[in-house]
């Protein structure tokens, strides 16, 4: 983890970047507490049970390999935001490595659609943790309509605006690590009690004839969805003060914080339920905090698993929004997505076609594995091509000091990235197949805009990407 020793840029406010609009206001404390807040949320709190359900007992490895894998590509996250202290993210570093404008859009429009299946993921969760904790009985309806009245919410509050996200985002994670405590805490003090079994989660036998490796590559299919985030962090690299001094050790931080936690979390979930049992239903912490601490009220517990997946929604739709406006403003999609509210400023057309898609996801696909599962299969994709972009973009020389991935991780990473997205893993068709319609919907899209403007004359785009601001 060297870096590159090159002359400062001193006519910049920092070390080798342009001038910037946006105001830098995060320190490392709230850059971390961003990255932590966007990591934490959804992944653990609802797919717990899934990942217990194909490995058994051993529920942890699959997130300490998820946590490895996550770990290898923010490396050569971390070189590039150094190197490009920019907003742009993937599509800023695959437009610098390749130079293809519609390659730069699937990596874009990839991003895009993994946030509104995150979102959609989200919302399925809150709904079924209010159905569980208040005993709605609306049975899959009623499931799909308190999603669908959630994501409308979020769409209210990413048109009115969200002037202090970073301090709302400080908020809600708080409440999501102290959601995570409680389950760690009554899981310490239920061991220490005589209740459970610690020894669950270190079985590793198996009831089938497929061996350890393939039941723990599927379950890592789902447990990787509970890493993501980390690279939105990525994104602010122009409102963080420093960044090519901070991201480094903040964003490596982050991710150890929420990997320990995930770890903790799921050894007490398989001691003081067994896999079966976690792996049946859509709620396997509530069956946690009432297997430890019957006491404990469960409506309360709900509140906060609530609070936390639906920050890991708002998170996700104002940075699809926002990439969807970024996109129509380079001219790659219809100028109609990039119209603002007068008065609000904020994206109103494009808020409306990310949520007219995530109800769509919602409605017609519903489980949070398959619509968790795709997020991640999106950003195995993106990952890939970023590890490759790392490697391309080692010849280009920049004025100032930047982190440098050990030289062989990014070949770790493309290859382990590529290696989960494919077919092999146990990944469930489905997952392919709603990712493509997504990426099918953005290339129709972009075609038609590109025919629009050559009949009208207008130059097809082919800048700098700059306006893809996540």
């Amino acid at each position: 983890m060297a870096t590159t020793s090159q002359p400062r840029n001193a006519s910049s406010d920092q070390p080798g970047e342009p001038e910037t609009k946006l105001k830098r206001v995060m320190g490392p404390g709230l850059l971390l507490l961003f990255i932590v807040g966007d990591v934490l949320g959804t992944g653990i709190y609802a797919l717990t049970g899934k990942v217990a359900g194909e490995v058994g007992g051993i529920v942890w490895l699959p997130f300490l390999v998820a946590f490895v894998l996550a770990a290898v590509t923010a490396c050569s996250y971390l070189e590039l935001v150094t190197k490009y202290p920019k907003a742009a993210g993937a599509a800023l570093y695959t437009h610098k490595a390749f130079g293809i404008h519609f390659v730069t859009f699937l990596v874009a429009f990839a991003v895009m659609s993994s946030g509104v299946t995150s979102a959609s993921t989200a919302s399925r969760a809150f709904a079924e943790n209010f159905a569980e904790s208040f005993g709605f009985g609306g049975g899959a309806f009623g499931i799909t309509a308190i999603g669908i009245a959630f994501i409308a919410l979020t769409a209210a509050v990413n048109v009115r605006g969200v002037g202090e996200s970073v301090k709302a985002n400080v908020v809600f994670t708080c409440i999501e690590l102290t959601g995570l405590l409680i389950i760690i805490m009554i899981g310490a003090a239920a061991l220490a009690g005589g209740q459970g079994d610690f020894g669950r989660a270190f079985d590793f036998s198996q009831t089938d004839e497929t061996g350890l490796f393939w039941p723990v590559i599927a379950a890592t299919t789902l447990a990787f969805f509970a890493m993501v985030g980390f690279e939105d962090s990525v994104n602010m690299a122009e409102e963080a003060k420093d960044p090519v001094r901070i991201f480094p050790k903040v964003l490596l931080g982050g991710l150890l914080i929420t990997g320990v936690i995930y770890l903790l979390v799921s050894v007490t979930a398989i001691a003081l339920v067994p896999a079966d049992e976690l792996s049946d239903g859509a709620t396997p912490l509530l069956k946690v905090v009432e297997a430890g601490a019957p006491w404990f009220p469960l409506s309360i517990f709900g509140i906060i698993t609530m609070c936390a997946v639906a920050n890991s929604a708002l998170i996700n739709m104002l940075m699809a929004s926002r990439l969807l406006y970024g996109m129509s403003r380079e001219r790659v999609l219809p100028k109609v997505l990039g119209k603002l509210l007068p008065k609000r400023q904020t994206p109103y057309v494009a808020i409306l076609f990310t949520t007219v898609l995530a109800v769509a996801l919602i409605t017609f696909v519903g489980a949070v594995p398959e619509l968790g599962g795709t997020t991640a299969l999106l950003l195995l994709m993106v990952f890939a091509v970023v590890n490759v972009a790392v490697l391309v973009l080692r010849k280009d020389r920049v004025d100032h000091d930047h982190f440098k991935s050990p030289a062989f991780l990014p070949y770790i990473g493309a290859l382990s990235c590529a290696f989960f997205v494919g077919p092999w893993t146990g990944r469930d068709p489905s997952q392919y197949l709603i990712a493509g319609v997504l990426l099918g919907i953005g290339v129709v899209m972009w075609g038609v805009t590109v025919w629009l403007m050559r009949r009208s004359g207008e130059k097809v785009s082919g800048g700098d990407m700059s306006a893809l601001k996540q």
